[in-house]
């Protein structure tokens, strides 16, 4: 069974930094796609970034510069550094895991979230 857990998400002042992290279980599947989604109230969800079991990596225009994702296989943790952050940031976060390369990833199995805030 696949679980997807993230943390690390929390309030913090703009111009910030946080961390999040996802710790996959039960997912054995290669080639692979994971990624940080995120959904503000009132608005669709949003694909933040991505990377794929060979470490390609992509990114919204709205991270890019700014936040980084990365993982550590001997963990099983997927991460996400997000500096600079801004009030538009606010949002749940969302890791997700689909099988295939991104460019074709259905993402099936999603954790719980984590909230981020940025308090101007």
């Amino acid at each position: 069974q696949v679980q997807l857990v993230e943390s690390g998400g929390g309030s913090v002042q703009a111009g910030g930094s946080l961390r999040l992290s996802c710790a996959a279980s039960g997912y054995t599947y290669r080639p692979y796609c994971m990624g940080w989604f995120r959904q503000a109230p009132g608005k669709e969800r949003e694909r933040v970034a991505i990377i794929d079991s060979d470490g390609a990596t992509g990114y919204a225009d709205s991270a890019k510069g700014r936040f980084t994702i990365s993982q550590d296989n001997a963990k099983n943790t997927l991460y996400l550094q997000m500096n600079s952050l801004k009030p538009d940031d606010t949002a749940m976060y969302y890791c997700a895991a689909g099988d295939g390369y991104c460019y074709r990833a259905v993402f099936d199995h999603w954790g719980q979230g984590t909230q981020v805030t940025v308090f101007s």
